[in-house]
């Protein structure tokens, strides 16, 4: 049961990887000075657009690593523990409380970080779109599918992760502490 949960916060830490990719990206498009493609002058984004973005990267930046780093803390608990008792390898002596508490910190981590990677991405709309208080329908349109998709992802990841610890047996777990 343990080497399932090694698995799964390898995962985690993965995508999370992938999504601190996506924010240092986004944090070169937070340049003074961005012009918009948009036609109209009136749709240029403000001085506020791109502090929003740095805002809202650091902050996405840091819910991911906060969620790798719980992740990749367990992942070494696990692993220490288990290199005690060889004859046992799917099974190490770990609290299942850690381990639970752990697991939602990780997986919490991570909603966060998307959340805040969506907004941050809308204030890179905003500055290379036009703004969305101007109706600008390029940026409205980008913004609306990307809310749409990520929400809908963000639930779905939500559902399972929360139906996938409510009917895990952590029972099966060995929880006496060497």
């Amino acid at each position: 049961m343990t080497s399932v949960h090694v698995t799964a916060l390898d995962g985690v830490v993965h995508v999370n990887s992938l999504f601190t990719i996506a924010v240092f990206v986004g944090l070169s498009l937070a340049a003074p000075g961005q012009r918009s493609l948009h036609n109209s002058s009136t749709c240029e984004a403000g001085i506020d657009a791109p502090k929003k973005l740095l805002v809202f990267e650091v902050l996405s930046f840091s819910s991911f690593l906060f969620s790798s780093l719980v992740a990749q803390g367990l992942k070494l608990a696990i692993n220490l523990l288990n290199s005690k008792d060889v004859h046992e390898a799917a099974k190490a002596h770990i609290d299942v409380r850690i381990l639970r508490f752990g697991m939602l910190g990780s997986a919490f981590g991570s909603m966060m970080g998307c959340l805040f990677l969506m907004l941050s991405m809308v204030s890179v709309m905003e500055i290379r779109l036009g703004t969305l208080s101007c109706g600008s329908k390029s940026a409205v349109q980008a913004v609306a599918g990307m809310t749409i998709l990520v929400t809908s992802a963000l639930v779905v990841y939500t559902t399972t992760t929360v139906y996938a610890f409510l009917r895990t047996n952590f029972n099966m777990l060995d929880t006496k502490i060497p």
